[in-house]
C-alpha cells in the first residue's frame, strides 16, 4: 500500500541553521515519535530503532535512513526503510526543501512511502491517520527541540 503528504513549517532561523539541525541525530532522535535510538553510521547514513503502535498492531521498526540527492542548504531527499518483523515493512522517501522567508525559514517536505506487511492489511484510511499523524508530531517535535535547543521560538 502506498501513500502521499505533504506539509510545511516555519521556523525561526536561518536555512543554515535548519540544516545542522536536520543533521543533528539526538535532535531528530528526539523529534521522532517512537524513536528508540538514532544513530550515525560511518557511511553516514542513520540506523534508527522506532516503537509504533497502528490501530491495533504494535511494532518495533529497525530501519537505515539516507541523505541523497543534497544540495545544503537548500534540500535534500530522504530515503528509507525499515523492518518491523511480522507488522510488515515501511520503504520511502521524502524531498525536503528548505527556503528562506524573511528572518525565517519555510521547511517543507513531500514524503511518498509505500508499506506492506499485517499493518498494510488495516486500510488505507487508518494508515493515511496514523502517518498524517506522526508526520505532524514529528514537525511539532522538531520545531519545539529546535528552538529549546537554539534559544529561539517556532514561527
Amino acid at each position: 500500500m502506498a501513500f502521499m503528504m505533504q506539509n510545511e513549517v516555519l521556523l525561526d532561523a536561518s536555512p543554515e541553521e535548519v540544516w545542522m539541525a536536520i543533521n543533528d541525530a539526538e535532535l531528530l532522535k528526539l523529534s521522532i515519535p517512537g524513536c528508540e535510538s538514532l544513530e550515525r553510521g560511518e557511511d553516514g547514513a542513520f540506523n534508527a530503532t522506532v516503537k509504533l503502535k497502528i490501530g491495533p498492531i504494535s511494532a518495533r521498526f529497525k530501519g537505515v535512513v539516507r541523505f541523497v540527492d543534497v544540495d545544503a542548504p537548500a534540500s535534500c531527499r530522504i530515503v528509507g526503510e525499515g523492518q518491523g518483523g511480522i507488522a510488515g515493512f515501511a520503504k520511502g522517501g521524502a524531498r525536503i526543501r528548505l527556503t528562506p522567508a524573511g528572518g525565517a525559514t519555510r521547511l517543507s517536505y513531500e514524503v511518498e512511502a509505500e508499506i506492506g506487511g499485517k499493518i498494510a492489511q488495516l486500510g488505507s484510511r487508518l494508515i493515511d491517520g496514523v502517518a498524517k499523524k506522526l508526520s505532524e508530531q514529528f514537525f511539532q517535535n522538531f520545531s519545539k527541540t529546535f528552538s529549546a535547543s537554539s534559544g529561539r521560538s517556532a514561527a
